[in-house]
């Protein structure tokens, strides 16, 4: 039995300008097809337009409340909202809030900074 502790997870910063822990991904575990991962976006910051020409995401709000651009379409998000994250749609959270906005990123295929494509610097 494979059991990551999210405190033996490396943080890194992702292409788009969030922090995340990779807590269950083919470079820490048997899991092969898929990546689990926490973000965290500190209280004023946003990510980086972007979108993954192969991989779907979904993000799941743990706490915090953020503005999820997806497409042409703008919402906002809080503690126990799924987003369903298309591949090749141009996206960004924003973080507004005073406290930072602490999600979960699944990935099929698992992330790779190499499908990550940025639309803004």
């Amino acid at each position: 039995m494979e059991v990551i502790q999210r405190d033996d997870c490396t943080a890194f910063v992702t292409k788009d300008g969030s922090v995340i822990r990779e807590l269950l991904a083919h470079r820490n575990s048997s899991i092969r097809n898929q990546s689990l991962a926490e973000a965290i976006v500190g209280p004023g910051i946003r990510t980086a337009a972007h979108f993954h020409p192969k991989t779907e995401e979904i993000y799941y709000v743990l706490s915090g409340s953020g503005m999820m651009h997806l497409g042409n379409e703008t919402r906002e998000v809080g503690p126990g909202d799924a987003i369903a994250i298309p591949p090749g749609t141009v996206h960004w959270i924003q973080n507004p809030g005073a406290l930072p906005l602490v999600f979960l990123c699944a990935c099929s295929p698992a992330y790779e900074h190499e499908d990550t494509v940025m639309v803004e610097g």
